[in-house]
C-alpha cells in the first residue's frame, strides 16, 4: 500500500515538470475591429496668382514713393531713383543755337494725394532778358524789344518756358495727333503771326505753363477750349486775343508789366499804366544787366522821376513784377535751376484737385495722355513733341 502510494505521488510529478517544461501556449488574436474612419474635408479651391503688373510700352511711369520729393530744381531725391524716365523728342521751335529743338527727359511719381514730374532738358542759355526798361540818351526810358516782333512774337528778349497739355474731356486725335489738334498756325497772321490755339465745341485741355521769369515757385495753370479770335470789333478782338487759352482763376498775386502810374484821363479819381516808364525797382537786381529779369513784389519800391533820373544813362530795370499766385491758378508747386546748359524742373499737385479747369488723376488704372512744347526763349515759337505720350500709375 504504501509503495503504491509512492508509485502514484511520482507520477504526479513527473506529470507536473513535463508541463512546465512544454512548449508556451499559443497566443490568443485579439477580435477582429473595423477600422476607424477620419472624416477629411476635401481642399479650398486657391485662386490662380495675380499675374504681375507690366508697365504698357512706351508709358511714362508713375512710380509710388511714401514721402514727396523737396522742389529744388536739383532733382537729387531718393524719391525719384523708384522712377523710369522717358524721353521726348521736340522739334520745330526757334532758337537751341539754331537746332530748333531738344530732348525733354520726364520721370513721375506720386503719393496717397499727389503727383510729382522731374523735366531736364538741354538748353544752350538761361533767358531771363525779358524785354527790360533801359534808359535812353536822351533820358526817357524804352523796353528792349525784338525788332523783328510784329506783334506777339518775341524771339530774342524773352524767357525759357515749357508747357504740358493734358485732355479734360475727350479731345478728338490727341492721343495720336498731340497739342496739334489745337494749334491753328497761320490764322489772323496779320494780328497773330504765329497762329491761335483752340480746341473743337465742346472740348477742353489743361495746360501748364511754366515761364522761367514771370512765375515764383509754381507753374502756371491754365485750360484750353474752343474759343476763336472774333475780329469783328476791337472789343472782341480784345476780349478774344488769346483766342481758346485762359488762366485758372485766381484769389491773388501773380505777374504784372512794371508800369509807372497816372491819373486816368477820363477819371481824375482813377490811375491807369503809363506805359512810358517803370514804376518800380528793388535792391535784389543787378542795374548794369537787368539780372534775374524780375522784380519780387514784396521788394518792390516805387520809383519817382527824381530817382529816374538819377539813374546813368543804359541803365536796366526788370520789365516784370511778380508774386506766388494764390487760388486755382497757383496749385502746380514747383523748383527750378538752370546750369551747365541745362534746365531742372519739378513740380507737382494734388491728384485731384476739384477743378474743373484740371485734369483729375482719380483713376488710378487709366492712361493720361500729354503733349510736351519747349520755349527757348521764344514767346510762342516753341518746338514741340512729335504726337502725344501718356502717364501711368505702377499699382502701390
Amino acid at each position: 500500500m504504501k509503495k503504491t502510494f509512492v508509485f502514484v505521488s511520482l507520477l504526479v510529478l513527473v506529470s507536473l515538470v513535463l508541463s512546465a517544461c512544454g512548449p508556451p501556449a499559443t497566443p490568443v488574436a485579439p477580435a477582429p475591429t473595423e477600422a476607424s474612419v477620419v472624416a477629411t474635408e476635401p481642399p479650398a479651391p486657391t485662386e490662380p496668382p495675380m499675374p504681375a503688373w507690366t508697365a504698357p510700352e512706351g508709358a511714362l511711369v508713375a512710380a509710388f514713393v511714401g514721402a514727396a520729393p523737396t522742389l529744388d530744381g536739383m532733382g537729387d531725391d531718393a524719391a525719384w531713383a523708384a522712377a523710369t524716365e522717358i524721353v521726348v523728342p521736340v522739334s520745330g521751335g526757334m532758337n537751341f543755337d539754331g537746332k530748333g529743338g531738344t530732348d525733354v527727359s520726364v520721370k513721375a511719381i506720386y503719393t496717397a494725394d499727389e503727383v510729382y514730374f522731374l523735366v531736364t532738358y538741354a538748353d544752350p542759355t538761361e533767358s531771363w532778358y525779358r524785354s527790360p526798361w533801359q534808359k535812353q540818351e536822351d533820358g526817357t526810358w524804352k523796353k528792349v524789344t525784338d525788332p523783328a516782333d510784329k506783334g506777339g512774337d518775341n524771339n530774342t528778349v524773352y524767357e525759357d518756358k515749357l508747357a504740358f497739355i493734358w485732355p479734360i474731356t475727350a479731345v478728338k486725335n490727341f492721343e495720336t495727333t498731340g497739342c496739334f489738334v489745337a494749334c491753328h498756325s497761320g490764322e489772323n497772321a496779320d494780328i497773330k503771326p504765329y497762329g491761335n490755339k483752340y480746341l473743337a465745341e465742346g472740348e477742353t485741355a489743361d495746360i501748364w505753363h511754366w515761364k522761367s521769369v514771370r512765375n515764383l515757385n509754381q507753374v502756371d495753370d491754365q485750360w484750353l477750349d474752343s474759343t476763336k479770335l472774333d475780329t469783328s470789333t476791337l472789343e472782341l478782338q480784345a476780349k478774344t486775343i488769346e483766342a481758346g487759352r485762359h488762366s485758372d482763376a485766381k484769389d491773388s498775386g501773380g505777374y504784372s508789366d512794371n508800369y509807372a502810374s497816372m491819373p486816368d484821363p477820363a477819371d481824375a479819381t482813377k490811375t491807369v499804366p503809363d506805359k512810358t516808364k517803370p514804376g518800380f525797382t528793388s535792391a535784389g537786381f543787378d542795374a548794369t544787366t537787368g539780372a534775374p529779369g524780375f522784380i519780387l513784389d514784396s521788394e518792390k519800391v516805387a520809383l519817382d522821376q527824381a530817382a529816374l533820373d538819377a539813374m546813368p544813362v543804359g541803365s536796366y530795370i526788370p520789365g516784370i513784377v511778380k508774386s506766388e499766385i494764390v487760388g486755382d491758378r497757383g496749385d502746380i508747386k514747383a523748383g527750378w535751376k538752370w546750369a551747365d546748359g541745362r534746365w531742372t524742373l519739378e513740380f507737382g499737385r494734388k491728384l485731384d484737385t476739384g477743378s474743373e479747369t484740371d485734369v483729375q488723376f482719380s483713376d488710378m488704372s487709366a492712361s493720361y495722355y500729354f503733349a510736351i512744347a519747349v520755349f527757348e526763349n521764344a514767346q510762342v515759337r516753341h518746338a514741340f513733341e512729335n504726337g502725344a505720350s501718356f502717364l501711368v500709375f505702377q499699382p502701390k
